[in-house]
C-alpha cells in the first residue's frame, strides 16, 4: 500500500549525519559536462583564470547545521561573477525537484520511497514527508486543471497523480499510467526511473529508459523500452512519442510549448570507420579507448512525434558535423555493432540531433528559465545537470550546464558551463548535480545525491 498524503515528519537535526550515508547513484551513461574547477588545490591560480573570462572561484558555504559528510570540509565552485553558492538542505539521495504553488521545494528521493517538501529562507527550515512508500520515485511535476492544482508524480513502474491543495497532496492516489516497464524486461544496464513534464494542452509525457546499453531487444519489447511516452491528464492509452531514446530523464517545457529532452547515450561504443585506428590495422567494429571516451555525444533534442533518435542502431557522430567537432545538428551514422551494413535503419534519413553534450556528460534534470526571476542573459535559456562519468578514463566532470534558446529558430545552442568544481584536479567528486530548477526569487536550486543535499546559487541582483 503506498502511504498518499503523508504526514509523517523526518526533524531537520540529524539530516547531516544522514547525508553521510552513501546516496544510490543512478549510472547515467555518460559523464558530466564542462570544464572542472580543481577544487582547493591550487585556488589562488584557478579563481585568476576563472576571472579572466567573466567567472570566479566562489566558496560554497555551508552553515553547520548543514555539514557533515562530503560537506565536511570547504570546497570551492566556478561560477558567473557575482554569483553565490551555499548549501540550503541535507537530504540522503535527492533527486528531482519541482517548486509547489505556494513556493516551497519538493525533492524525491527514490532509494527511500518518499517525496519530500522543504521550506524556508537561507536554509531549509521545514522538512516533511508528503508522499511516502512509492516504488523508485523520481520525476516531479505540477500542472494546473480546472479544479485545480495536481501534483505528477513518476514511480518507476507507473505515473501517478495527486490532487494538491494547501500544500500537499489530497485525496486518493490516481495511477494514469500503470504496469511501465521497470526492472523488467531485464538487460546489462536497466533504467528504472521516470521523469515526467506537462505539456500545455496537459498531456504527461515520461521517459521510459532502455534495459540495455544497445541491445535491439529493447525496440521490441512490448510496452517498448528506449522511448518518451504520453498520456493525458487523467489517464487513458499511453501513446509512444519518439523511439530510439536510450535514456531521456532530462524533460521540460520550452518556451514555445515544445517539450524537450536531454539524453543518456550509449557506452563502450564500436569504432565506426574503416581505416586504422591508434596502430590496430582495420579497427572497424573494435571498442578503441580514445574513441570511446569522446563519443557519441549526448542528446538534447525537441521531443516530436514519430522521431525515431536511432538508438541502438544509429549514433550522433560529431567528427561528421559541419564543420567536423560541432555540438550543432550533429548526424547520425550507423552503429558497428548494431548496424554495421545500415540495413537495420537508414541513419541519414533521421532527423540530426539539436545539441550535442561532450561525451559520457550524463545530462539528467533540465528546467528552462523564461518567465523566472532568474535575471538576464541566463533567463534566456536553459539549465542541465550533468552527473559526470562513470567509466571514462579521464572522467568527465560533473557541472551545471547553460544552453541559450534561440527563440527565432525555436532551438537550443550548444551548451556552456554554468557551475563547476564538483570534481577535484585527480578525479574524485565530492559532488554530482541531478536536477536544477528555478527557484521564486530567481535563485537556481540544485539536487545533488553523492553529497546528499541541494544547493542555492544566487545570482547577483540588478542596482
Amino acid at each position: 500500500m503506498r502511504d498518499t498524503g503523508a504526514v509523517r515528519r523526518r526533524p531537520l537535526a540529524g539530516i547531516a549525519a544522514a547525508a553521510t550515508v552513501a546516496a544510490v547513484l543512478v549510472a547515467g551513461c555518460g559523464s558530466g559536462g564542462g570544464a572542472a574547477s580543481s577544487g582547493t588545490a591550487g585556488a589562488g591560480a584557478a579563481d585568476g583564470a576563472a576571472r579572466s573570462k567573466g567567472r570566479e572561484m566562489v566558496t560554497l558555504s555551508v552553515p553547520s547545521s548543514l555539514s557533515g559528510g562530503e560537506l565536511s570540509s570547504p570546497h570551492q565552485l566556478e561560477v558567473p561573477r557575482g554569483w553565490t553558492a551555499s548549501a540550503w538542505a541535507r537530504p540522503p539521495g535527492a533527486r528531482m525537484l519541482a517548486v509547489t504553488p505556494e513556493g516551497d521545494l519538493l525533492v524525491s528521493e527514490p532509494s527511500n520511497g518518499v517525496v519530500l517538501e522543504l521550506g524556508g529562507g537561507k536554509v531549509a527550515e521545514t522538512e516533511r514527508v508528503i508522499l511516502g512508500g512509492l516504488e523508485s520515485p523520481q520525476g516531479l511535476a505540477f500542472a494546473r486543471r480546472p479544479g485545480g492544482w495536481l501534483l505528477y508524480v513518476g514511480e518507476s513502474d507507473q505515473i501517478d497523480a495527486y490532487r494538491w491543495s494547501d500544500g500537499r497532496p489530497v485525496g486518493p492516489q490516481q495511477v494514469i499510467a500503470p504496469d511501465l516497464p521497470d526492472e523488467q524486461p531485464a538487460g546489462d544496464d536497466i533504467h528504472r526511473q521516470k521523469d515526467v513534464v506537462v505539456a500545455p494542452n496537459g498531456d504527461v509525457y515520461f521517459d521510459v529508459g532502455s534495459s540495455s546499453n544497445a541491445s535491439p531487444a529493447d525496440r521490441g519489447y512490448d510496452p517498448p523500452r528506449g522511448v518518451i511516452d504520453k498520456v493525458e491528464p487523467e489517464g487513458g492509452k499511453v501513446t509512444v512519442v519518439m523511439q530510439g531514446v536510450r535514456n531521456g530523464e532530462g524533460l521540460a517545457l520550452a518556451p514555445d510549448g515544445t517539450v524537450w529532452t536531454a539524453v543518456n547515450n550509449r557506452d563502450e561504443i564500436a569504432y565506426p570507420f574503416h581505416g586504422e585506428a591508434e596502430g590496430q590495422g582495420e579497427a572497424f567494429g573494435q571498442v578503441i579507448r580514445s574513441y570511446v571516451d569522446n563519443h557519441p555525444p549526448d542528446e538534447v533534442v525537441p521531443v516530436s512525434q514519430g522521431r525515431d533518435l536511432g538508438w541502438p542502431y544509429c549514433n550522433p557522430e560529431q567528427g561528421k558535423s559541419n564543420p567536423p567537432g560541432s555540438l550543432a545538428d550533429v548526424p547520425l551514422i550507423p552503429d558497428a555493432e548494431n548496424n554495421p551494413s545500415g540495413a537495420e535503419l537508414d541513419c541519414a534519413k533521421l532527423e540530426p540531433i539539436e545539441v550535442g553534450l561532450p561525451a559520457h556528460t550524463a545530462p539528467l534534470g533540465m528546467s528552462f528559465l523564461e518567465r523566472t526571476k532568474v535575471p538576464a542573459p541566463w533567463s534566456g535559456g536553459a539549465v542541465v545537470a550533468a552527473h559526470g562519468s562513470w567509466d571514462r578514463q579521464e572522467p568527465r566532470p560533473p557541472a551545471v550546464l547553460w544552453m541559450r534558446w534561440d527563440a527565432g529558430r525555436g532551438t537550443l545552442l550548444p551548451a556552456t558551463t554554468l557551475v563547476s568544481g564538483f570534481q577535484e584536479a585527480d578525479g574524485e567528486r565530492w559532488g554530482r548535480p541531478v536536477d536544477v530548477v528555478p527557484g521564486p526569487e530567481g535563485s537556481l536550486f540544485v539536487s545533488d545525491d553523492a553529497a546528499g543535499a541541494i544547493y542555492k546559487l544566487t545570482p547577483p541582483r540588478s542596482p
